[in-house]
């Protein structure tokens, strides 16, 4: 319990932390441009790095000791922080120093989320893996979509240098937080036989993840699922204003469905796994991104879109919670860091592609037209989760654990669905 604990407050006070800074640093942007591709650049440094450097931090989690990576990474965004915090108050800012802190902070978040993301299963026994992946994925939820941005818009209010200040106290606890931990966090050796230069040790992740018909299925939905999130997020704003004819604040409340939805997803998981099965709940999520892009293309009445978005909202958690502790029974310790920032590069890397098109289908074809288009996209993953995501298989992965323990370190091999 001690363990789960440390988990869940890491995972909420750096991402309490990284909602401050997200709302911060394009705040001090304003401040110093009138150029909106500037200040727009702000936010693509925070999240660059999920394209560019998730697969060597992965490598990076699977040669060491992860907590300690994990620690020194939010060091790293302590530093960073600290420095912006020095120029601001002696009026020094500048649009590159902005930029330089944001690819920093992204780096540091893409190696913390890699090292913490694989030493779960080390700090927590297998029994409570759902329940300890459901509190997290609740804390990401929590302060991502509520806190993080609200706590950093009303800080930003009294004082830049107030909001930075807070930013860099949460990363500072969260390296606290992480010495709590108890127990072994260093990756298991690799074959003898297995590769050792960087390049080698990527390969050898995407090929456990592109070779495993359960994973590799899992992941390529979830990249067209947070496609289809990010279309929605990238359209809401003129969609809220031009059709649902709200305010700021009504718009808000949209974006807070999602968050409201994943909370209760994340408190009910368990529940919904004993009623409808790890299947069924994983399915969830396909209807429920589904429905959230497909509502705003047919019936713009704003209730009916922010309903959708509680449960998009609440599918989210529910594969949150459900893949990762999959993922964590099947995949073998050496590789788990890996596999991990594998699986979030193909994710996240989604976002801004996503994000691009549905804008530029909004701008020629209108914005209904491309909520409809992401709507499709997420119908185009059931045929392959259907095949893919079998009882046999899911049965299966929950032996998995045992049988990587047993014979996954010594040999390098696991068993392949």
């Amino acid at each position: 319990m001690r363990n789960e604990g440390a988990l869940v407050g890491f995972t909420a006070v750096t991402n309490l932390a990284d909602g401050i800074g997200r709302v911060a640093l394009p705040m001090a942007a304003v401040g110093l441009t009138s150029s909106p591709a500037l200040i727009t650049g702000v936010g693509v440094t925070l999240t660059l790095p999920w394209l560019l450097v998730s697969l060597h931090a992965g490598v990076l989690a699977d040669r060491g000791d992860r907590r300690r990576l994990a620690v020194v990474a939010n060091l790293v965004r302590l530093g960073a922080v600290a420095v912006l915090l020095a120029a601001a108050m002696a009026d020094w800012l500048s649009i590159p120093l902005l930029y330089a802190t944001g690819l920093t902070l992204g780096v540091a978040e893409v190696v913390a989320s890699a090292a913490i993301g694989a030493l779960v299963p080390a700090a927590v026994p297998a029994k409570r893996l759902t329940r300890a992946n459901a509190w997290i994925a609740g804390a990401e939820t929590l302060m991502n979509e509520f806190a993080g941005p609200a706590v950093g818009g009303l800080l930003v209010g009294i004082g830049l240098s107030v909001a930075l200040g807070s930013a860099g106290i949460g990363f500072a606890l969260g390296a606290v937080l992480l010495a709590l931990l108890v127990g072994r966090f260093r990756a298991a050796a690799a074959p003898v036989s297995g590769p050792t230069s960087v390049r080698g040790e990527i390969r050898e992740g995407l090929a456990f993840l592109w070779n495993h018909r359960l994973l590799r299925t899992l992941n390529l939905a979830v990249t067209v699922l947070g496609a289809s999130w990010a279309a929605w997020l990238a359209l809401l704003p003129i969609y809220a204003i031009q059709e649902l004819r709200l305010d700021a604040a009504g718009y808000g409340l949209l974006i807070s469905a999602i968050g409201l939805g994943g909370l209760a997803g994340a408190l009910t998981v368990a529940l919904i796994n004993r009623l409808l099965g790890v299947r069924w709940a994983l399915f969830a999520d396909l209807v429920g991104t589904f429905l959230m892009v497909l509502v705003p293309a047919v019936l713009p009445v704003a209730w009916a879109v922010g309903a959708t978005a509680f449960v998009g909202g609440m599918g989210g958690t529910l594969w949150t919670v459900n893949s990762r502790t999959i993922a964590q029974r099947i995949v073998p310790d050496r590789l788990l860091g890996r596999y991990t920032s594998a699986g979030r590069m193909l994710g996240y890397g989604a976002m801004p592609v996503a994000s691009l098109v549905a804008g530029l289908v909004a701008q020629f074809a209108g914005v209904r037209v491309a909520f409809a288009l992401f709507a499709a996209l997420a119908l185009v993953i059931v045929v392959p989760f259907f095949r893919a995501v079998t009882p046999a298989a899911l049965a299966e992965s929950e032996t998995d654990h045992e049988k990587v323990a047993e014979s996954g370190n010594s040999t390098g091999k696991t068993a392949v669905i």
